[in-house]
């Protein structure tokens, strides 16, 4: 694992008031720079019952745990996917990478 989980209502607070925001088709992410690459998800009830919340979760680790690799500069990450009816592992993969890639967090390829 490249990543530590963020767990405390005050990280959670710190990120959502004084961090940056990006959007995509299927999730926000919010971060603020820190010492290490953390992460934290965010599945309400909304989402549906508690086997749904679950796998949405499962798969953002996943994506995230998945595209952390390329981080150059450490953030603390709060992922906040938007409700669907569908939800898949490559969506949020793609979406993470898109939304590193713009924000400019990730290494670039030298040729």
């Amino acid at each position: 694992m490249n990543y530590l989980r963020l767990k405390k209502k005050k990280d959670f607070s710190k990120i959502l008031r004084s961090g940056k925001r990006a959007f995509s088709p299927t999730l926000t992410v919010s971060y603020l720079p820190s010492d290490r690459v953390r992460m934290a998800v965010c599945v309400g009830k909304k989402y549906g019952k508690s086997v749904a919340r679950n796998r949405i979760k499962r798969l953002l680790r996943e994506a995230f745990r998945a595209e952390s690799g390329t981080i150059s500069k450490p953030c603390s990450f709060l992922l906040i996917p938007k409700v669907a009816e569908k939800y898949s592992y490559a969506a949020f993969r793609k979406d993470i990478a898109g939304i590193l890639k713009r924000e400019k967090l990730i290494e670039t390829e030298r040729i």
